[in-house]
Order: structure tokens, then C-alpha cells, then sequence
């Protein structure tokens, strides 16, 4: 078996190294959160991002035609499956990207596999996606459930937070996050108190926060993103929840949550992530780019942002390999994983056979204000993560793909 792969990847290599100089067509669409709660993380960003990835690969490859185009799901996932359908059948779609929400990405993911296109999601965080749900034509980019539970869970409950309380968003993606977590929680010795489910893009946490305040939890694990952890911090901190003895684990925060909060109200937060704009020359470089593009100085990329960018250059360097003319889905993913990752933001890494890329994550700390010595200087590292490390062991998602 490793005999075989290895000539793969050297038929790729070549293949790759020595493309046909005839054009290359390719249709990308970035499907988003344009509107709501998910909009900062991703949305016009993550358009900004598919620009400078297409600018990037058409610098050296001119041969190789792209279009792109974006659209709003509205995090509905049947709006976002009529989009992706479009796309695929009278657009000429060959590759969707991004994609926040998990309940419109299971939903596109499958859909991809209908129309054996490629999805490469870097905005949707549920683990089944490599996991149960999996599938030959989607490949998970950036970050997953199982990543972030055993990155800020395991941590808040080996450091003496052995006793949860979830507030949980009541659709896939806060079901995933609140499994994984209690499993985390659970594994190392922790228990779990209770839960709420509270409404997508939800406002007023007031009577979600009682329940944990009530509860008595020396950990509020909030299984939920976007505008609602946001919300949910803020009116934490207004009702003096961390005064009174309970922690805050932001489960799946953002450079751009904290960009909206403040370090005031964050300062203190644990959160994994695996990109951060100020990680190191590269990504400041980056970042600087991204501003340009996306037009708003005032606004940080997250690492959403950044799988997008990396995530389709892959996908091009694999459909560059393959040459032109048409190409299934599958055999373009499997090219994808033949093919080692290696990008600006990411560096090195592989895509698993169940569609699971494997790169580095980070366990942060927010900063105090008075540690912070520049806008959007947001972070210090607590712990770094290998690839095999920060996400689920291939023989435990129960993958379709994997062999018995």
C-alpha cells in the first residue's frame, strides 16, 4: 500500500511539473454567510481570499483560466443546496469553497457527491464531515469539532475547570461541538452538568446564562460561533459571570470575535485556532495583502480566511496536474490527497483519505490590554499542536471511505 501511494505522488509530481501548456478552465464559488452572524469570520473576506489565491496561481500558471463567484446560503441549508445545484448543473461550477455552518455544508457535501464536483470547506467545523458523513468529493480544511475539543476543552479541564455547563446552538454544528466536548470532558476525569440549546443568531442570552450561572458549573462551555459567542461573552461579562467564580470556553472563537469584543471583555480567553494573522512574518505579509483586497483596515482575516486561500491553491495545483480538458470530482480529490500541502500560511501537511487536512493548531491566550502593543495584537501561544495530534485519529470517525 505504501509502495503504491508513493508512485502516485511521484506520477503527480510529474505530472504536475510537466503541465500540458494548453488552457485550463476552471469555475470556483465561494458559498458563504454574506449577511449574518458568520459574515465577519468569512463572507466578504473569504472572497478576498479567493482573489489573492487565483492571483497568486495565475501569476505562474497563465495557462490555467479561472472565474469565480460567490453567493449568500443565508445559513439555510435549503438555500444553500439549491445554490450549490445551480452552480453545479447550469453555472459550471467545478469547486465550492468555504461554506460556514455545518448544517449547509453536510447538506452541499452530499450534493457535491451527487454531481461528483469538489467541496473544500474551510468555514463549517462539524467533524462528521471526515467522519460518518465523509465522502470521496469533500475535502475539511482549517478546523473541526474534535480539533476544537480536545484543544481548548482538554486544556480548561486539566487545569481544574472539571465541572461543564453548554450553551449550545440548537442545530449540527452546536450538537458536534457539545459531543465532542463532553467526550473530551468525560475522558479526563471531568462531568458534565447540563446543557440549553438556544436559537441560531440569537440576541438576548440573558435566560441561557442563568441556567449555567444556576448550574453552578465551574465551566461555560460555549458551543457556539460567530455573532452568538460574541453576544453570549458580552452579556457574560455584563452579568458578571467570570466576577462570580465561572469560566468562559469560548469552544470556537475567532480573530474577529476579538476584534469585535475588545480585549477589555475577552482578555483571559482560551481558544485553539490554526491560523493567526500575527503568527509570523508570512502571515503578517499576508494580512497586509488581505486589507487591500477586503478594503477594511479596521478588520483582522481569521483562520476561515485563511483556509480558503490555501484550500484553493491545492485545488488548482491538483487540477493543474491532471491537465485539460474535464475531470470528475473524485479523481481531482484524489490528486488533492496524493499531493503534499505546502502554502504561505499553513507550510506543510497532507490531506487524509477521509478528506481531513493535517496541519498545526494553537492553543492562545487573549491578552490583557496592557499586553497588547499594537491593533489586532490579539494573542500569546500557550501550546502548539502537531498535525497528528490537534485532529481525530483516522481509525476512530468512522469514515465509509476507510477500509475495514
Amino acid at each position: 500500500m505504501m509502495r503504491a501511494m508513493t508512485l502516485v505522488t511521484l506520477m503527480v509530481a510529474l505530472v504536475y511539473g510537466t503541465a500540458n501548456a494548453q488552457q485550463v478552465n476552471v469555475k470556483i464559488g465561494v458559498l458563504t454567510d454574506m449577511s449574518s452572524l458568520y459574515a465577519d469570520a468569512t463572507g466578504p473576506g473569504s472572497v478576498a481570499a479567493a482573489k489573492m489565491a487565483i492571483a497568486d496561481f495565475t501569476r505562474d500558471h497563465p495557462e490555467v483560466k479561472i472565474e469565480l463567484i460567490s453567493g449568500d446560503h443565508q445559513n439555510k441549508p435549503d438555500v444553500g443546496s439549491q445554490l450549490a445545484a445551480q452552480w453545479y448543473d447550469v453555472d459550471g461550477v467545478d469547486v465550492i469553497v468555504d461554506v460556514p455552518n455545518s448544517g449547509v455544508a453536510l447538506a452541499v457535501s452530499q450534493i457535491t457527491s451527487q454531481k461528483n464536483k469538489v467541496f473544500v470547506v474551510s468555514g463549517a467545523a462539524t467533524a462528521d464531515l471526515t467522519g460518518s458523513k465523509c465522502n470521496a468529493n469533500t475535502v475539511h480544511w482549517t478546523y473541526d469539532t474534535w480539533m476544537l475539543a480536545n484543544g481548548t476543552g482538554k486544556a480548561m479541564v486539566t487545569t481544574g475547570g472539571d465541572t461543564w455547563f453548554f450553551l449550545t446552538a440548537d442545530y449540527a454544528f452546536g450538537y458536534a461541538l457539545e459531543r465532542d466536548t463532553t467526550a473530551v470532558v468525560e475522558k479526563n476525569g471531568g462531568k458534565v452538568l447540563g446543557s440549553v440549546r438556544h436559537p441560531l443568531n440569537t440576541n438576548d442570552f440573558s435566560s441561557f446564562l442563568l441556567q449555567a450561572q444556576t448550574s453552578k458549573a465551574k465551566v461555560i462551555g460555549l458551543a457556539n460561533a460567530g455573532g452568538d459567542t460574541i453576544n453570549a461573552i458580552k452579556q457574560a461579562s455584563e452579568f458578571g459571570v467570570v466576577k462570580g467564580g465561572q469560566k468562559l470556553a469560548g469552544l470556537l472563537v475567532f480573530a474577529t470575535d476579538i476584534n469585535a469584543l475588545g480585549l477589555e471583555v475577552a482578555q483571559g480567553l482560551s481558544l485553539t485556532e490554526t491560523w493567526y494573522w500575527d503568527l509570523n512574518d508570512a502571515s503578517r505579509v499576508w494580512t497586509k495583502r488581505w486589507h487591500e483586497v477586503r478594503g477594511a483596515a479596521d478588520k483582522y482575516p481569521a483562520m476561515n480566511h485563511a483556509g480558503v486561500y490555501a484550500g484553493i491553491l491545492h485545488y488548482l495545483k491538483a487540477r493543474l496536474a491532471l491537465g485539460p480538458g474535464e475531470h470528475d470530482g473524485k479523481s481531482v480529490v484524489e490528486t488533492m490527497k496524493a499531493m503534499a500541502t505546502d502554502d504561505p500560511l499553513f507550510g506543510k501537511g497532507s490531506v487524509r483519505v477521509d478528506g481531513r487536512v493535517l496541519h498545526p493548531a494553537y492553543l492562545f491566550e487573549v491578552k490583557k490590554p496592557s499586553e497588547s502593543k499594537y491593533p489586532g495584537d490579539f494573542y500569546k501561544i500557550r501550546a502548539t499542536i502537531a498535525g497528528d495530534d490537534a485532529f481525530r485519529p483516522l481509525d476512530q470517525g468512522n469514515c465509509p471511505l476507510i477500509k475495514g
